[in-house]
């Protein structure tokens, strides 16, 4: 019988690919950005933030703090690669977001599982006004090329005919037609990559529309949905060790240290009350990755999270730039 053994959630920032002393370049970037989003659903210019929050951050945008922030970082992503190598998956189900890299405006499912037997990534195409650090990222999100990893296509088959059978219409692909125009991005190459430690195991990736209105599923969907998974793992005559991870978040591109400890705590709790109940507007643009994190909570119930990390990884002295959280269920 397949049983869900391990869980995983990380954040999958550039930050995390990127030295830190080159955040500051990222940082450049939001400076420049009109569309930062709050936690009350508005969205504004740096400008705006700082005229409206003033600049307290001054003290953590240095790059003093970046390296000390990058050094913690990594530990914890190296603490999570060894829990995912020591429990041994046979299969990793890996929740992510895609922006633009396999689905496009012409079609954008709300909630897509791929049972293709190869998983290959997308090349970035670099142009002259790209920013320089998005060339430095791409490797790390096995976005410098394309990349093929192996799917496992009879159990991700498995999980889709369950979902519809109990009531979910989750879209479905099963290839990559051309991964030079379209294919998987940062969320599945980025826990591959940094997690993997280099082994083949098969991935079954399970795709949500948390960043495109108008169909983005709610964080009471998600969870629902996190709750059948498990129950078809559960029922699944495969013997096969499976792990979940969720890929993205915490709160970006302006910081909410206090929405994204609340997440972890309500994670740690298993208060499904605060997990259900997050609105839209705490979770519009990169923040919306938080939605990953609340479908894996679902399908963790009878897993324990027993460890957590979390650093507010600002780069302005606005408040700009992503919650780093990092957290495993076991």
């Amino acid at each position: 019988m397949a049983k869900l053994v391990f869980g995983l959630a990380t954040s999958h920032t550039p930050m995390l690919t990127l030295e830190g002393k080159r955040w500051s370049e990222r940082a450049a970037d939001d400076r420049r950005s009109k569309s930062l989003n709050l936690s009350d659903g508005r969205f504004v210019s740096y400008d705006q933030l700082a005229a409206e929050n003033g600049e307290p951050y001054a003290a953590d945008a240095t790059e003093e703090n970046f390296l000390k922030m990058e050094a913690h970082a990594q530990r914890a992503l190296d603490t999570i690669a060894d829990g995912l190598e020591q429990a041994a998956p046979d299969v990793v189900i890996i929740i992510g977001d895609d922006q633009a890299e396999l689905f496009s405006l012409s079609n954008m499912p709300a909630m897509s599982i791929f049972y293709g037997a190869e998983i290959l990534t997308h090349e970035r195409h670099l142009t002259p006004q790209t920013p320089g650090w998005v060339s430095a990222v791409s490797k790390g999100y096995a976005m410098d090329a394309v990349h093929s990893f192996p799917g496992q296509p009879e159990f991700a088959l498995e999980l889709i005919q369950g979902l519809v059978d109990d009531q979910v219409d989750v879209g479905a692909a099963a290839k990559v037609d051309d991964p030079l125009k379209a294919g998987f991005g940062h969320a599945y190459g980025f826990i591959i990559e940094r997690l993997f430690k280099g082994k083949p195991i098969p991935a079954v990736p399970v795709l949500l529309n948390t960043y495109y209105p108008p169909n983005s599923p709610t964080a009471r969907r998600c969870y629902d949905v996190g709750r059948k998974l498990a129950r078809l793992i559960d029922k699944s005559p495969r013997d096969l060790r499976v792990a979940v991870a969720a890929s993205g978040g915490l709160s970006h591109f302006v910081v909410d240290e206090e929405l994204d400890r609340r997440v972890l705590n309500a994670l740690k709790s298993k208060d499904t009350s605060v997990l259900t109940g997050l609105s839209r507007n705490q979770l519009n643009s990169g923040s919306s990755e938080i939605l990953n994190w609340v479908m894996l909570a679902g399908m963790a119930e009878g897993l324990t999270n027993d460890w957590s990390e979390y650093y507010p990884g600002r780069r302005t002295p606005a408040g700009t730039g992503t919650g780093m959280g990092f957290a495993m269920w076991r």
